[in-house]
């Protein structure tokens, strides 16, 4: 007769990537694993495979519970009001002191496994990518509105404001000064006018 799980699978998958998310992969062992999640290692292998596979699945979850950028800039009506409360709405969030502290889950997977390991960098590619089609479609509505210089690039802008975005969270995390991330964000939408 098969084992009833002892445990809540979703649970200890939102406990894992609190876990990776405030300490990072290499910084988290299995043995951190077991005594953050409650539960026996052989649980964690048996439920979510390997620590890398537990891993991704952390970040899957991460990027499922991201707000609805699409909705928020195809709202009907202006697109740039929108445009620039998501990038304040980063700038924002990369100095708030609670967020500051563990940034921002794909930017940290970006910088901590994405040059080495294929399986990560294809999720931090589909979440940019993901980003920057959100950016790009609302920006040529924009323009399509007359609320963007014709001589503007709706892709160039959307990917600026992408590299922008993971900029934001990589200083933010880094820097005790909110005005940098303030100040850089404030200069870029400055590009919208």
């Amino acid at each position: 007769m098969a084992r009833t799980k002892e445990f809540d699978p979703e649970a200890a998958l939102q406990a894992a990537l609190e876990l990776f998310w405030r300490r990072g992969y290499e910084a988290t062992s299995m043995a951190d694993l077991v005594d953050h999640l409650g539960i026996g290692r052989a649980s964690i292998y048996a439920t979510f495979g390997s620590k890398h596979e537990l891993y991704l699945k952390a970040l899957e979850r991460y990027q499922e519970r991201l707000p609805d950028l699409l909705g928020e800039l195809s709202q009907p009506g202006p697109v740039l009001p929108a445009v620039r409360a998501l990038v304040r709405r980063y700038a924002d969030e990369a100095t708030a002191e609670n967020l500051r502290l563990n940034g921002c889950f794909i930017t940290n997977t970006a910088a901590e496994l994405a040059p080495h390991d294929p399986a990560a960098a294809r999720q931090v590619e589909r979440n940019w990518d993901h980003l920057e089609t959100v950016l790009h479609s609302g920006l040529v509505r924009a323009r399509a509105q007359g609320e963007l210089p014709e001589d503007r690039d709706p892709l160039t802008l959307a990917r600026m404001l992408l590299v922008l975005l993971q900029g934001l969270k990589v200083v933010g995390k880094a820097s005790p000064d909110p005005a940098r991330v303030r100040d850089a964000a404030e200069q870029a939408l400055a590009l919208l006018d």
